[in-house]
């Protein structure tokens, strides 16, 4: 049976503009621009890899906070677990996944 997290039609629909591709990871899916992870999938959470600068407005929005691959693990460095009321929103939430492509994308050139 293939793996699909609940919102994956969503996040596949928000980066279809992206060289993008999902891989099985952990608990959860990995979304990837290139060879670069930008986005990972679990049950109905989506977090986005962001820059600094985006990590602390995401996490400022009410509900946002560090992605955690599993409820009790560390959470993961530079991702965050976006609010449903950002998931909710088509418009906003692709907004948030251009960030978050475009800072992957970055990082591929350092």
């Amino acid at each position: 049976m293939v793996y699909r997290p609940i919102r994956y039609e969503q996040m596949m629909k928000a980066a279809e503009s992206f060289d993008v591709r999902a891989r099985r990871m952990f608990a959860g899916m990995g979304i990837y621009t290139g060879e670069k992870m930008f986005a990972y999938l679990v049950g109905e959470d989506i977090g986005l890899k962001l820059s600094p600068e985006d990590a602390q407005q995401a996490l400022g929005l009410p509900g946002a906070e560090p992605m955690r691959p599993e409820p009790d693990s560390e959470p993961m460095p530079h991702y965050v677990r976006m609010p449903k009321e950002v998931l909710d929103n088509f418009d906003s939430f692709s907004g948030w996944v251009q960030r978050s492509a475009d800072y992957a994308r970055s990082k591929q050139l350092h």
